[in-house]
């Protein structure tokens, strides 16, 4: 069982590694997050959970120095949704489609050594499969499954 790893944001800014029993900087923050490890970061003052806030602080860092992930135009789109009714759709889309990523990159990780073609034939099936289902999903969450389904009955 994973337990969860508590780093504690003083009111002077300061995060603080309870495990480690000592002050950490947004850069050990960042290789936590890169080593998987599970962690929440918290205010001393309120409990409140700022591990969202501070996930974005590093994200701005990492957007600010070399090459953005991010462009202007799809960060423009994002804000958009905000408010709509299909924010929380989205942000499901798009979870659902990292850890789809994460995936693949991990099944091709594992597919070293083996035959190069059958290995990206395989992921390109699994992929249409996946993406079929995930979009199916979308669909209906957005209540547009029966659309879709009379539009296939009529051809």
């Amino acid at each position: 069982m994973s337990t969860i790893r508590i780093i504690k944001k003083y009111p002077n800014r300061r995060l603080y590694d309870t495990e480690l029993s000592r002050y950490i900087t947004l850069t050990d923050i960042r290789e936590l997050v890169m080593s998987g490890t599970d962690f929440q970061v918290v205010d001393t003052n309120t409990n409140e959970d700022l591990t969202r806030s501070i996930l974005l602080q590093i994200m701005l860092d990492e957007e600010s120095g070399g090459e953005p992930l991010f462009s202007a135009k799809m960060l423009s789109q994002i804000i958009r949704f905000y408010g709509g009714t299909v924010q929380g759709i989205l942000a499901r889309y798009l979870e659902e489609s990292l850890s789809m990523f994460v995936q693949q990159q991990e099944q091709l990780n594992n597919s070293v050594g083996s035959d190069p073609v059958t290995a990206i034939t395989n992921m390109a099936e699994q992929n249409m499969r996946m993406w079929a289902d995930m979009q199916k999903n979308f669909f209906k969450a957005a209540g547009l499954a029966s659309a879709g389904k009379r539009k296939k009955e009529e051809e």
